[in-house]
């Protein structure tokens, strides 16, 4: 008899694996349950539709659903949700609108993905308080942008302050978060004639990256007419029926964000508080987690329970420079390891690899980058004593017509002079995020600072300088060290 392998959960991570595993051994059979209707979507790509750059949110998919069915062979089943695993049986038991199935597995991957963070915050649930993290989240959202625009959105406050510098200002709007969805969101919603009032509970934007990073997208945000309120926690979204003296709202829906200093009223609030890992199928199972909260593994992606794998969203990886767990949900790593865990199951182990937690954002006109280890007391934990310079330099020949500057935060151990992580900002389309690609070879390999210095980067004037800046930083941290 040939063997089962069950994938739980049909975006990236079970997909490739599921594709992986049945492209190397045919005769396998594949079984995919997903909970909703969408399968191998760009999640990603999400604030692009909403902004009305994508058209349609099929165009996000990669393989639609019919494909997966007809030309390769695998059994997927939408609208299934896995309720409870019996390791001991190797059954897993879904639910669907036409009663309960029991499947039997060989290998069973738990791919279930990552959900928004739900801050507790007062009013949280009021109509109007919107998340981005599905692609029924997408629609909603879309959907919101066009009624606005066609003067039918919830309330219709007052036009604020920022109105008066924007043409068919749609109204006022919150966004509660300055990580990447909330930077996307802002360019998204701005681009649709809202103004955005982004909080953010810390000092700065983008916390994972340079402070030089996060004040350079921050002041770019407010040249867009970004209302940024920095150490700004969100206490309460408040609606009609919760002002003093007012009538109740019909709809509850949210009016106004207040912090400890301010009251802002809104039409609208999305919330980008970061994600978590779905974990409750998994501990329901047995299945052990990791110091990070994700799902533990070994390299080859295999949890606590024997034949049973997890990889994407849910699960951990292993860092590159501090080999310790950590908890990245990326695009990447999904695919990655998902794709090993299905070349595993096929006959052929295979490990999915380590991350540098390398990631980039677009803000209106900026893009960013970060990888590595640039919190120094995060170098310090992992044994390293870092240090940092930053660098402004050149992204193209000083002769050419075009070009900008690119900003480079490298961090290095003192004593070894190991390279352990960069951050980068440039204008949009001067390099930041593709230079980027060079820190994260130098991370991988353990380069120094003194080797790094002596990389063979591409030199043309439309697309460079004689010393791309990753190298210039690399050079006067290299120097600081010497």
């Amino acid at each position: 008899m040939t063997d089962t392998f069950v994938v739980v959960g049909g975006d990236a991570a079970g997909m490739s694996a599921a594709s992986k595993a049945k492209r190397d051994d045919p005769d396998l059979e594949v079984v995919v349950f997903e909970k909703g209707e969408w399968v191998s979507y760009g999640a990603c790509g999400l604030p692009y539709y909403v902004k009305g750059e994508i058209q349609s949110l099929e165009a996000l998919v990669s393989v639609t659903p019919e494909e997966f069915r007809e030309e390769r062979d695998i059994d997927l089943r939408t609208g299934h949700e896995v309720v409870a695993i019996d390791p001991d049986e190797r059954t897993v038991t879904a639910e669907s609108e036409s009663g309960s199935v029991v499947q039997s597995y060989d290998h069973l991957l738990l791919a279930t993905g990552a959900e928004a963070v739900v801050p507790p915050i007062d009013g949280i649930d009021r109509e109007g308080v919107y998340t981005l993290g599905s692609m029924s989240d997408g629609k909603e959202l879309r959907e919101y942008v066009a009624r606005a625009r066609d003067g039918e959105s919830l309330q219709q406050p007052d036009r604020g302050p920022a109105c008066q510098y924007l043409e068919d200002c749609t109204g006022p709007v919150g966004i509660v978060g300055g990580g990447y969805i909330g930077l996307e969101m802002a360019e998204a919603l701005a681009a649709n004639g809202f103004e955005v009032h982004l909080f953010q509970r810390g000092d700065r934007v983008l916390t994972g990256f340079s402070e030089a990073t996060s004040e350079a997208v921050a002041d770019h945000l407010r040249e867009q007419d970004v209302v940024v309120y920095l150490e700004s926690e969100v206490v309460a979204l408040e609606g009609g029926d919760a002002v003093q003296g007012g009538d109740a709202a019909e709809d509850g829906a949210v009016e106004t964000v207040i912090t400890a200093d301010e009251r802002v009223d809104v039409e609208m609030v999305l919330v980008g508080t970061g994600v978590r890992p779905r974990t409750d199928l998994a501990e329901a199972a047995g299945v052990e987690l990791g110091p990070t909260g994700a799902v533990a593994t070994d390299d080859y992606r295999e949890t606590s329970v024997s034949d049973v794998y997890a990889a994407g969203d849910c699960a951990e990886a292993t860092h590159t420079v501090t080999g310790d767990p950590v908890y990245v949900p990326l695009a990447l790593t999904a695919n990655r390891h998902g794709r090993a865990v299905g070349q595993t199951v096929a006959g052929q182990p295979t490990e999915g690899g380590d991350v540098a937690g390398t990631a980039a954002v677009k803000a209106f006109d900026v893009e960013a980058a970060r990888t590595g280890i640039l919190d120094h007391d995060d170098a310090l934990e992992a044994g390293f004593e870092p240090v940092t310079e930053t660098v402004d330099a050149k992204s193209r020949a000083g002769y050419y017509p075009e070009g900008g500057t690119v900003t480079v935060t490298l961090t290095a151990d003192r004593d070894s002079g190991r390279v352990l992580g960069a951050s980068l900002v440039s204008e949009y389309g001067e390099g930041a995020v593709h230079r980027s690609h060079a820190i994260v070879g130098a991370l991988e390999a353990e380069a120094t600072v003194f080797e790094l210095e002596n990389y063979d980067l591409a030199y043309a004037p439309p697309f460079n300088t004689t010393w791309d800046p990753v190298l210039v930083a690399a050079k006067v941290l290299a120097g600081k060290l010497r």
